[in-house]
């Protein structure tokens, strides 16, 4: 109705339709089919159509007084519904990066999003370097909201909360020309006479017990330990020398010169939704509603567990 209504007050002002439509930027055939469409929703003919322009019915001249005053009225509403949607509307900012892409809680939420109209995802790139990432941790809800990734820190728990929502399982990443790049699997044993790029610059007790039971169980493996956080330069260095390095599934598709390959280490290391130690109420009631999905989730799959049994 909007767009006849303006279409027609461009009309009755013209005079022509060539030239309302010449004003609206639209055909002379798209100003006349906006017209007979409003002509059929009021019931009465509002335009005298004659070879040398339009005029006016009575009915026309009559609805043209209003038709202004009703089009400014619409706009002015639409512009005050859409400042109320706004103060309504929670912004929850989710930081992104290479080795902490957001793609899972963008899934998650994606399932659930259109019954909380209130909430909008702002995503905010970060980068991905050694140096900075510290800050990046300790000022998690000043810049973002949230970072999805995994406690690779060991004193996370003094800069922020994890709502956990999953783990990451360790692997082997190994330069495509690498003699090892073929396989479908790396046992432990197979990196005998290797060196092993062991990254563990946020001391995480995960990595360190790696890193000593390979010392104590596979000496033939020589550990080059790296004393810094995981970064794209540390994937850059390790497929230039040639090194293996101990890395995540989830980083499989960092590198495009590395193939990152599963192995029989048995160690996990959670991943979830890294937050402020003191998080706004926008961001505890969005946790709450992903804790509710995430404890639907788990009902359904314990009820398909116990229907296979």
């Amino acid at each position: 109705m909007n767009e006849q209504l303006n279409t027609f007050i461009q009309v009755a002002e013209s005079g022509s339709f060539s030239k309302a439509a010449e004003k609206l930027f639209v055909s002379p055939t798209a100003v006349m089919k906006q017209m007979n469409l409003l002509e059929k929703q009021v019931g009465v003919p509002l335009l005298i159509r004659t070879n040398h322009g339009v005029g006016l019915t009575d009915a026309g001249k009559s609805f043209s007084k209003d038709a202004a005053f009703i089009l400014q009225y619409f706009q002015e509403a639409v512009l005050r519904m859409r400042q109320s949607a706004q103060a309504s509307q929670h912004i929850i900012r989710v930081g992104t990066s290479m080795l902490n892409p957001c793609k899972v809680l963008l899934d998650l939420w994606n399932e659930i999003s259109d019954q909380y109209p209130q909430f909008k995802i702002k995503i905010v790139h970060f980068e991905d370097d050694a140096y900075t990432l510290p800050t990046t941790y300790r000022t998690i809800g000043k810049h973002f909201d949230f970072i999805v990734g995994p406690t690779l820190t060991e004193n996370w728990k003094e800069h922020f909360h994890m709502l956990e929502l999953g783990s990451y399982r360790f692997c082997f990443a190994v330069s495509r020309n690498h003699r090892l790049a073929s396989k479908k699997t790396l046992s432990v044993k197979d990196l005998y006479g290797e060196m092993l790029a062991v990254v563990n610059g946020g001391k995480s007790a995960v990595i360190e017990e790696i890193r000593v039971f390979l010392k104590r169980n596979h000496p033939k493996i020589r550990i080059k330990d790296v004393p810094r956080l995981y970064d794209i330069d540390v994937f850059n260095r390790c497929e230039e020398s040639g090194a293996v390095m101990l890395t995540l599934d989830a980083w499989a598709d960092i590198h495009p010169s590395l193939v990152t390959i599963p192995s029989d280490l048995d160690f996990t290391i959670p991943y979830g939704l890294l937050y402020a130690l003191h998080p706004s109420e926008d961001v505890n009631t969005f946790l709450e509603i992903i804790k509710e999905m995430q404890s639907k989730h788990s009902d359904l799959l314990h009820k398909e567990l116990n229907n296979r049994i």
